[in-house]
């Protein structure tokens, strides 16, 4: 690693607006903190952009210098590639999010006709003269001298950002889900805001709220015992828990029809009125508010303008005050009986009925902005829509980012979230970025300028520049029928839950994303199995795919609080069940399957059995809107997955327990090698990845993708990054471009090489 003398130091400081920190300065620490423990940085240099003309200077700095840079953006990458450099670009202070409609035929505001963040009231950077050859020091884009530029936050003010925004808190998914995986606090403790976007039923004369009690604090149950004593833990929303004293899980009577076989839930709100209070500004995490005088019923139909339902025969119209739920394939059953439908309590919230005004909008944001940061944004910043029963409304737009926490990079790495299914992966809906490029240049690329570098960003960005702004789309979302199902795992039972899992969704439409974790519980503490789903669509069509999945009866569910909530919500939702923390020691290993046949799932059931706490294993489909992108360097062949998968391990700093790698590696490389495509998405690519396997990410494109990084990066600059060879075009071992291993962690390239000595 290199040293930076306090010569190099002075020039780089005066060279850019933003601060820079050295290693003695006590502000280092934090803008190098890294979400995975197990990585330590060697960097000499923090700097803090606020533009990309900074960004220009500090990459020009390091070519003069040949220091190598690297980029961080949220600081979630598990490899460590943000904090591998000499110098370490820090993209937070690259702050700003906004939306706008679409303009004529489809058109947006391109990036170089809005002002960057950090300079108000200036002319973009990206229409002003190419950056020149040499460093231009001492003097900000107005060409007033640097220490008159605008302030940037202080460094306790970007610490207290961190600590206190709510981007960074992700128990408000589902209080249920809370307060089951941390029993020893109370209901009220863990009460957190519902979605502002629904209306809300007045509910201060609800019944008491449940709470949990345990003499443990850790969620699992122990081993064989029956969870509070039999008691099936049921959601009605986000506002109500239900315990019922029974086997079955159902919380309602249901109405089963003669002619259809149809059931319809009482919602028991005939002689409620809607309330038009609003969350309180102050609450997090803050959702926009709908009119109300939109003169729609309190439960009418947010998705009515996808599908008007018709009068065929079989079909159960909705009223005002009735959902039905009906089965959509005849083996999955009336979606009657013991099926844990969930019905609307009389303190159910539901969006009024509106439609859109456009089927997409457009969301340009810094790339220092946290993908939840940016998702609170729109959410609170619905755009006008039209009532389907008179009056004023609006709805939310969201990206189709992935599940939280993740940072901007993701829209350059692949992407796959709740909407993946239905709008394609982030990658797919990025429309322009303003980019860095190694000689300094700054750039606007988009499908028609700078073609070839668009193809290959999309899925390999951070190899060939520093992207500092995105634009991208998003898609109007009122609400999700969306949630969790609960079980413990038990190795006998565990592989028939999962086959019918993979039985249920098979043919699923795009509206639906769904998953199934096994995630490891402590010594003499059961494991758990994860269901979540997420129907962007309405309800009970959600409904329909509800009553299939928790139709199984092999085991006792012990939670389904699957119900209708906020978008915003439901992507704090991945973050929750894992129950991760910032500063452990993370692996990540992942894989495309093709198909998902019962062997493969009994010896992933087999080999889970024997993980150590902390480790989730993961299948989520895939397909849909997917596969309908071609042009980025993420092949065909990996877009047209059955399956994402993934093993993601968190273990505490100072336990050196093998297994916490081994097992990830062995089921990713051995158990599911028959049925895998080629690489993961670049997204899931993980510490210590072999040059091959990241090679295989891109399939037939690797050849494409060598000549287009020879044209934009020929001497390596980027080469903290995820690109596995060096500056003469030679495979290198990941060790090379990935910063150490802090004392006290995993050495994870000795367990990886001891579990290949052992043959596990």
């Amino acid at each position: 690693m290199a040293l930076v003398s306090e010569e190099q130091f002075k020039e780089l400081r005066d060279a850019i607006r933003g601060k820079i920190y050295g290693r003695d300065d006590p502000s280092f620490e934090e803008h190098t903190l890294m979400f995975n423990g197990n990585v330590q940085t060697l960097a000499q240099i923090v700097s803090c952009p606020l533009d990309a003309q900074d960004v220009s200077q500090i990459i020009l700095f390091c070519r003069k210098h040949s220091f190598s840079p690297s980029v961080k953006a949220g600081g979630f990458g598990t490899a460590g590639w943000a904090v591998g450099g000499d110098v370490v670009i820090d993209l937070s202070a690259l702050t700003g999010v906004e939306i706008e409609e679409p303009g004529e035929n489809n058109s947006y505001t391109s990036l170089r006709d809005m002002v960057p963040p950090n300079n108000k009231g200036k002319k973009s950077v990206s229409q002003s003269l190419p950056p020149p050859a040499s460093l231009v020091t001492g003097v900000d884009t107005d060409g007033q001298p640097a220490n008159n530029s605008p302030t940037i936050p202080s460094s306790s003010s970007q610490k207290r950002r961190r600590e206190e925004d709510p981007a960074l808190l992700y128990d408000s998914a589902s209080r249920n889900v809370n307060t089951f995986l941390h029993p020893h606090l109370s209901r009220h403790d863990s009460d957190l805001p519902s979605p502002s976007i629904r209306r809300r039923l007045d509910d201060e004369n609800a019944p008491e709220q449940a709470s949990f009690t345990s003499s443990d604090s850790f969620p699992f149950p122990a081993n064989g015992s029956d969870q509070n004593d039999g008691h099936i833990i049921t959601s009605n929303d986000q506002n109500d828990l239900v315990i019922n004293n029974t086997d079955n899980i159902v919380t309602t009577s249901i109405e089963r029809s003669d002619s259809s076989g149809d059931s319809s839930l009482s919602s028991g709100a005939n002689s409620s009125t809607a309330s038009s209070s609003s969350t309180p500004a102050s609450s997090v995490p803050p959702g926009p508010s709908y009119s109300s005088n939109s003169g729609a019923p309190f439960n009418a139909d947010p998705f009515g303008y996808i599908n008007v339902p018709s009068s065929s025969a079989g079909a159960t119209l909705r009223s005002s005050f009735n959902s039905t739920s009906r089965s959509v394939y005849p083996h999955w059953g009336s979606g009657s009986g013991s099926s844990p439908l969930i019905s609307n309590s009389n303190h159910h919230i539901l969006s009024a009925q509106a439609q859109p005004l456009y089927t997409h909008a457009y969301v340009t944001f810094g790339a220092g902005m946290k993908q939840k940061e940016v998702d609170i944004y729109t959410a609170n910043h619905p755009l006008e829509a039209r009532s389907l029963t008179g009056g004023d409304d609006s709805i939310p737009y969201h990206v189709p980012f992935a599940a939280h926490p993740v940072g901007s990079s993701v829209m350059l790495l692949g992407g796959f979230g709740f909407l993946g299914r239905l709008h394609g992966l982030s990658i797919d809906n990025l429309v322009e970025v303003e980019m860095v490029l190694a000689d300094g240049k700054i750039i606007i690329v988009n499908e028609n300028e700078y073609s070839d570098l668009w193809w290959a960003l999309r899925g390999a960005g951070p190899t060939f520049g520093v992207v500092t702004r995105y634009k991208a789309k998003a898609y109007p979302v009122p609400v999700v029928y969306a949630g969790n199902l609960i079980y413990r795992f038990h190795r006998a039972t565990a592989p028939s839950l999962i086959k019918h899992f993979r039985d249920c969704i098979k043919g699923a439409p795009r509206e639906l994303y769904a998953n199934v974790l096994l995630t490891a519980g402590p010594a003499n503490k059961d494991s758990l199995i994860v269901i979540q789903m997420c129907y962007v669509g309405p309800q009970e069509k959600g409904q329909e795919f509800l009553a299939a999945i928790s139709s199984w009866d092999g085991e006792k569910c012990l939670l389904n609080e699957v119900n209708e909530k906020s978008f915003l919500h439901q992507q704090d939702s991945v973050a929750q069940v894992l129950r991760g923390k910032a500063g452990r020691q993370w692996f990540i290993r992942s894989a495309l399957i093709t198909s998902l046949p019962d062997e493969v799932i009994n010896q992933t059931v087999m080999q889970f059995d024997n993980t150590p706490e902390g480790c989730t294993w993961l299948f989520e489909l895939a397909g849909g809107a997917i596969a309908d992108y071609e042009n980025t360097c993420v092949p065909k062949s990996q877009r047209e997955a059955l399956f994402t998968v993934a093993a993601l391990h968190q273990w505490d700093m100072g336990l050196d327990d093998v297994r916490c790698i081994t097992t990830a590696e062995s089921w990713i490389k051995e158990t599911l090698k028959p049925v895998q495509t080629g690489g993961p998405f670049p997204s899931f690519l993980g510490r210590h990845e072999p040059p091959s396997r990241v090679i295989s990410c891109f399939g037939h494109n690797w050849e494409r993708m060598k000549e287009i990084k020879k044209d934009y990066d020929p001497t390596n600059v980027f080469r903290n990054s995820l690109w596995p060879l060096n500056q003469d075009g030679e495979e290198v071992d990941a060790s090379t471009h990935e910063p150490p291993m802090p004392e006290g962690s995993n050495n994870i390239p000795n367990a990886l090489a001891l579990g290949e000595a052992s043959g596990v």
